[in-house]
């Protein structure tokens, strides 16, 4: 839910930037159409648009609460899951909570616990905190890094928001390309925790604290993965499963509220639907769950068969809402509402886009707002549960790389001479496989299968999950809508890292996932092979890339032309044109979408109008 912005400058009056900080909160309105709030003092101000998900209405933000002869101010996104056992253990330790909205109960448990207070929550979430005692600002995100913080410092002082378009309205921030990030443009699962293409600007890290003062910027991991032997039998852990999602979506699901579902007909999205649906049956028998799911007009013509998606999704999905009694929907997309969404798309992120795969999502969730305000979804089950094909294909786990970019040509190969002389885009692969190979917690005594697998899970969630989430919660927000991810719960996730790779990939992909919810789900999700989020199947679209790239190498009011050298570039548009690119792409994409980040690229830098040179 909702929106924030921040402002902390230790040699200016913010009292006097009333416009600014409004223009700043403004840019949060789709992800907060049901309140504003703003408030300032002389260094510091925070600015708030809230999402109300629930007909108790807006909270009432920022909070602030005086301390002494000064104040301390917080504001928050996202959801603390089980808030009435966090307000107890507040109180219980000499927290005065007034009222028991989330951002008073956050508020008192900061000031009970410091810093050490994010480890006390259970959610989704995004804080900001401003401590007049000590004029210090406390950035926070959740572990997984569901909702989005991004900041940028500047000497004397530092911006924050829920999106970059919050700093981008700040007048003291110019967004500039850093030339040495430019090969995470063309693939954005290399991203680092926390990296992001413009000098200057970052994102707070998955379970990471931010704290800056007058003195400086540091940053701190208060969240990570650990790894210890794991006891228990595999029909002890279906069990253990089983109880954690149980628990975990019946502590997401909203029971007071038309609640949704994404809903694919496969094993992931499923289960969460079944347990959802459940969880509410048990107060209201006769309750149901909207579910959703997504389809194209040009499938019955042109849908294609691969590994990653063998098959449509709605087929599926109606039977898996039939067998739950669940009231179903289907969004048909057309070639030319993918088109007329991509704008939208690129204006929720700020960020490099994913063109059509955005725009489905961006449809999908859009109709979804209409009935819902809260949906859950089956995201991250594949990286918990060892569902993509690669984990099976030794010689791409062999690899000394990472094994998701399978192979293929890859638009980084197209750089310039100029490009070139400023980042080595294999160095520079080489250099982040290995910063995350060494970051990998390690089982002492472990095989050495299986402590590779233990490494390829760990790459796996990091930039690819990554991009996954950002996704679906930047495409959900545009239309205020708070999608919650019950595999991404910190407890289920340091279960399954720490269960055997023998038994989480027994009897083939997401065996565990099945076992722990057979009694669920209906047969042809049981037998269904894995398919991805699907894309498009048209060739109108994949011309329309081609053509797009071609322009953009090739013409001289291209503000990217520069990035490319035209010789390698239009070679390789030659042959996806020909139709000769025939090796898998990372994330099973086809030949003319491989362009799609080149083309994304270049229409980030003309909207945004970044400084490229």
């Amino acid at each position: 839910m909702s929106g924030l912005v921040g402002w902390v400058d230790h040699d200016r009056d913010l009292t006097a930037q009333d416009e600014v900080l409004a223009a700043m909160t403004a840019t949060m309105a789709h992800r907060g159409p049901d309140g504003e709030g703003t408030w300032s003092s002389r260094h510091a101000a925070l600015g708030h648009r809230d999402l109300a998900t629930t007909r108790a209405g807006r909270r009432g933000q920022p909070v602030v609460t005086r301390v002494g002869d000064t104040e301390v101010a917080l504001a928050h996104t996202g959801q603390v899951y089980d808030l009435a056992a966090l307000h107890r253990a507040v109180t219980a330790a000499g927290g005065a909570v007034r009222e028991g909205s989330a951002g008073e109960v956050l508020l008192q448990a900061y000031l009970v616990w410091g810093d050490r207070f994010v480890e006390q929550l259970d959610g989704m979430f995004a804080v900001a905190v401003w401590d007049g005692r000590e004029r210090r600002l406390l950035l926070a995100r959740d572990r997984m890094g569901i909702k989005p913080l991004y900041y940028a410092s500047y000497p004397g002082g530092i911006l924050c928001a829920s999106e970059p378009k919050g700093i981008l309205a700040n007048p003291l921030f110019t967004p500039r390309l850093d030339p040495t990030k430019v090969p995470l443009l063309l693939q954005p699962r290399l991203a680092l925790p926390g990296e992001t293409p413009l000098l200057g600007l970052a994102e707070v890290g998955p379970g990471e604290l931010v704290v800056h003062t007058a003195g400086g910027l540091r940053r701190h991991r208060y969240w990570a993965l650990q790894s210890a032997p794991h006891e228990r039998t595999y029909a002890q852990t279906v069990d253990d499963v089983r109880m954690l999602l149980e628990d975990v979506v019946a502590r997401q699901v909203v029971t007071t509220e038309p609640c949704g579902a994404m809903l694919s007909g496969g094993v992931d999205s499923t289960s969460v639907a079944a347990l959802a649906v459940r969880t509410l049956r048990k107060g209201d028998p006769g309750a149901t769950l909207d579910s959703y799911c997504v389809e194209f007009d040009s499938d019955p013509e042109h849908f294609a068969s691969t590994e990653l998606r063998p098959d449509v999704d709605a087929p599926f999905a109606a039977a898996a809402a039939e067998h739950l009694g669940l009231r179903h929907h289907v969004v048909t997309a057309s070639l030319p509402d993918l088109l007329a969404a991509i704008p939208a798309t690129r204006r929720a992120r700020d960020l490099p886009g994913w063109g059509q795969f955005d725009a489905s999502m961006h449809l999908l969730f859009a109709r979804m707002r209409q009935d819902v305000t809260v949906a859950l979804t089956g995201e991250a089950a594949d990286e918990m549960f060892v569902g993509y094909p690669y984990y099976f294909k030794p010689e791409l786990v062999r690899r000394e790389t990472f094994p998701w970019l399978v192979g293929g040509p890859r638009l980084a190969d197209c750089l310039s001479a100029e490009l070139r002389a400023v980042v080595d885009p294999e160095q520079d692969e080489r250099d982040r496989y290995s910063q995350l190979v060494a970051a990998v917690p390690r089982l002492p005594g472990e095989d050495p299968h299986a402590a590779r697998m233990r490494e390829v899970l760990h790459l796996g969630m990091s930039g690819p999950l990554a991009v996954i989430l950002d996704r679906q919660e930047r495409m959900s927000m545009a239309s205020g809508l708070e999608v919650r991810f019950p595999f991404c719960d910190h407890r289920l996730v340091e279960y399954l890292w720490n269960t055997p790779w023998e038994m989480k990939s027994t009897g083939g992909r997401k065996r565990l996932l099945k076992d722990a919810t057979a009694d669920l789900l209906p047969e042809a999700t049981l037998t269904r092979r894995k398919s991805a989020y699907p894309h498009v199947h048209n060739p109108a679209y994949d011309r329309g890339l081609v053509e797009q790239a071609t322009w953009i190498v090739n013409d001289p009011g291209s503000a990217t032309r520069w990035m490319f050298d035209p010789v390698r570039t239009n070679a390789l548009l030659d042959e996806i044109r020909a139709g000769q690119i025939r090796s898998d792409l990372p994330g099973g994409t086809t030949g003319a979408q491989l362009l799609i980040q080149m083309v994304e690229a270049h229409a980030w830098i003309e909207d945004l109008h970044v400084t490229v040179r």
